[in-house]
């Protein structure tokens, strides 16, 4: 997941220079991770990566032109709002809870 790496990778898309928010997932994760994103007006691109061995399944990434965009700081700095207007925890972001706990650190309110 893109909260666990501070850095993120920059990959060269038609001579334009694109950040990596997320790669290797799956397209459910990219749909989700874009539409959170694009709520927040932040563009995205969902790039599918081929299968490396033949019968796999294929994996996607999920990147911005934006070079400057950093996932971690986004969420932890609580930049980032919801559907509904609440901020993004690290658990929201990484699809552990639908619940918005705002003291993400303690376990002990946790529903999950």
């Amino acid at each position: 997941m893109s909260l666990l790496k501070f850095e993120h990778k920059i990959v060269d898309i038609d001579g334009v220079a694109h950040r990596i928010i997320e790669a290797g997932t799956t397209l459910e994760r990219a749909e989700f991770l874009q539409q959170l994103l694009s709520i927040n007006k932040h563009e995205t691109i969902i790039q599918e990566v081929p299968a490396k061995e033949e019968g796999q399944p294929a994996s996607y990434n999920l990147v911005t032109p934006d070079v400057t965009f950093n996932p971690i700081v986004k969420v932890y700095n609580r930049e980032l709002k919801t559907p509904k207007g609440q901020k993004v925890t690290p658990d929201y972001w990484n699809q552990k809870t639908t619940h918005l706990e705002p003291n993400y650190w303690d376990k002990n309110k946790k529903d999950f």
